[in-house]
């Protein structure tokens, strides 16, 4: 098995193409499961975020895992191939380590996607698909990762989505204190970006989640209140902004039931931001006059801010990145090996064994231990060398002046002998 990683993130697709390759949170278990029945990887980790998808796996056959994947989501790979990167070996390390170290996010420098890949390592754990392989380079990952933000200021400075959606509803509100706010859902993301916004004071902060009692709990943290969906459309027209990010596989909030907020609130401005990968607003909205509707694409503007000097800090960190890479390719290829060691000591033990039978055969007709012992000696030395011996004694030109060259390293023979 070799290593393999492929997908797609926000340079090589659009946000339209994410959505549909999406595993969302609950899914994962079953999908890792169904990766391994698949037969086209040994070993694998998903990960899945809002703003890429990527598959880790060990795998002698990488198309049949592309397969699976198309088969998985239900579309032609056809439509999907041309957006998705495919990396082997040292590449897929070199991704992973740039992936963890902040250096392939859409806000240079961050640090959420290193949480997101520990959580894809966690589920592959628990979905007992994480082997030998993986772990090591993960493991190793994690580490670089630490290297990267402990020597290199490539996380200095940098303006996070959260902090972005701030700073977009600044450009369209005169002052976030007089606002209303609905984060729609519960998970890390809303909690992040309702840490944001507390931190203005907003007039009200509600929370609307499936699970109204964990809705309760993020919602008090920040003193606000709970609803469930049910009461979402009747709830709509009193809040200035909207924030979403679930899991759903739907849009929640359809351009219909905008329609009737905006009517309701006498076209007063709403600003909408969808940070769901697929999203949770309707795309159509975006055409309402009254909405400022934005998905996590739109934000990248916002998160430029001190982008240049991040830049410099990651050359040092591609150079850091560069040298765990050197490392983790003699460690694969020590790996390589590892069969043909196991194979050649399976042969050695195989002829002691031998060996071994033929002479206690002979000790108990009462032969001469020591002459039974000079003949282990001999018929050991004559099975060891023979294969050696052969390969001196045939060949010619470049192959055998290599093959002498080998055998007198292997043996630690004086120069002269060769």
């Amino acid at each position: 098995m070799h290593l393999f990683a492929f997908g797609l993130n926000h340079d090589t697709a659009p946000l339209s193409i994410r959505e549909k390759l999406a595993f969302p949170t609950e899914r994962l278990p079953g999908a890792l499961g169904s990766l391994l029945a698949s037969h086209a990887v040994g070993e694998a980790a998903i990960v899945s975020t809002c703003n890429r998808t990527e598959i880790y796996c060990s795998s002698q056959t990488p198309q049949a895992a592309l397969q699976w994947l198309s088969h998985y989501h239900q579309l032609p790979l056809t439509e999907v191939q041309p957006y998705l990167y495919q990396l082997e070996a040292d590449q897929a390390a070199r991704h992973a380590f740039r992936v963890a170290s902040g250096l392939d996010s859409m806000v240079l420098g961050e640090t959420q996607i290193l949480g997101q890949l520990k959580e894809a390592v966690r589920y592959a754990e628990s979905a007992g698909t994480l082997g030998t392989l993986l772990n090591g380079l993960f493991q190793r990952t994690f580490a670089v990762a630490k290297e990267v933000r402990s020597n290199t200021a490539v996380g200095a400075n940098s303006v996070s989505m959260s902090a972005a959606a701030v700073k977009l509803a600044e450009q369209i509100f005169p002052s976030i204190s007089e606002l209303n706010i609905l984060f729609v859902g519960a998970g890390e993301m809303i909690e992040l970006v309702a840490t944001h916004f507390a931190a203005r004071q907003p007039a009200s902060i509600t929370v609307v989640n499936r699970t109204l009692e964990r809705g309760q709990q993020l919602a008090q943290r920040f003193g606000g209140n709970a609803i469930t969906f049910a009461e979402l459309p009747n709830a709509l027209p009193r809040y200035d902004v909207v924030v979403t990010s679930t899991a759903s596989q739907l849009p929640i909030i359809g351009k219909g039931m905008v329609e009737r907020a905006i009517k309701a609130r006498r076209h007063r401005p709403v600003f909408m931001l969808d940070l769901a990968v697929p999203r949770d607003i309707e795309e159509e909205v975006g055409s309402l006059d009254d909405i400022f509707l934005y998905s996590v694409d739109d934000i990248a503007k916002v998160v430029e801010v001190g982008k240049e000097a991040r830049q410099q800090a990651a050359a040092e960190a591609e150079s850091i990145i560069q040298t765990r890479v050197d490392e983790f390719s003699h460690w694969l290829k020590k790996r390589e090996t590892v069969p043909m060691i196991r194979a050649l000591r399976d042969e050695a033990d195989r002829h002691r064994r031998q060996a071994l039978a033929r002479a206690l055969k002979q000790l108990k007709r009462g032969e001469s231990p020591e002459a039974v012992l000079e003949l282990l000696s001999h018929q050991l030395t004559n099975k060891l060398m023979h294969p050696p011996t052969k390969a001196l004694s045939a060949g010619y030109g470049a192959e055998h002046e290599a093959q002498l060259d080998t055998i007198a390293r292997l043996y630690r023979l004086p120069p002269e002998s060769s």
